[in-house]
C-alpha cells in the first residue's frame, strides 16, 4: 500500500458486504470509460470474499462485469485486503476511510497512489462527503485533480 495510507481498524466485514456504488475514481485501464459502476462483496464460506464489479460501457452499449476474489492480509478486523480479478495476480485493496457508524461510504486505495476510489451505498453523496474525500486523498498524496466522478 502507499506509505501515506493506513487501513482502518475495527473493520467489520459483515457490515461491509453488499452493494457499493463507485462515486469517484482515478482512471485505470480496467474501468476506462465505464459509467454506473458498482461493486458487490459476498462472503464465501471457505475461500474469502467474492467481488463482482459491474459497469456500463456507453460507447458499446453493454454492461461489463469482472468477477474476483479477496482475502484479508493481516486480520479480519483491519481494512486491508488482497483482491484478484486475473488469476493468481493479487493487488492491494485498502480501506483507509470508513463511515464506521453506518457503513455508508468508504475511501479505498490500491497498491499505489495511482488507484483511488470513493464508494457509497447510494449512487450520490453530499458535497460535504465529496469534499472530505478529496481533502483526505490529497493529504495522502493522491492526484485529486485527475478524479473521475462516475455517472449513475
Amino acid at each position: 500500500m502507499p506509505e501515506t495510507v493506513r487501513p482502518v481498524d475495527d473493520f467489520e466485514l459483515n457490515r461491509y458486504l453488499g452493494k457499493w456504488y463507485e462515486i469517484a475514481r482515478l482512471n485505470n485501464s480496467f474501468e476506462e470509460g465505464l459509467e454506473q459502476v458498482s461493486a458487490e462483496y459476498l462472503e464465501l464460506e471457505k475461500t474469502g470474499i467474492a467481488v463482482i464489479n459491474r459497469g456500463y460501457d456507453p460507447i458499446n452499449r453493454e454492461w461489463k462485469q469482472a468477477d474476483g476474489d479477496a482475502f484479508f492480509v493481516t486480520h479480519d478486523d483491519v481494512g486491508y485486503l488482497q483482491v484478484s480479478f486475473f488469476g493468481p495476480f493479487y493487488s492491494s485493496y485498502v480501506v483507509f476511510g470508513l463511515d464506521k457508524h453506518n457503513y455508508q461510504y468508504a475511501f479505498v486505495s490500491g497498491p499505489s497512489l495511482d488507484y483511488l476510489w470513493l464508494l457509497s451505498r447510494t449512487p450520490t453523496v453530499s458535497d460535504e462527503l465529496r469534499d472530505e474525500f478529496i481533502s483526505e486523498a490529497k493529504a495522502r498524496g493522491f492526484n485529486t485533480d485527475e478524479l473521475i466522478f462516475v455517472e449513475h
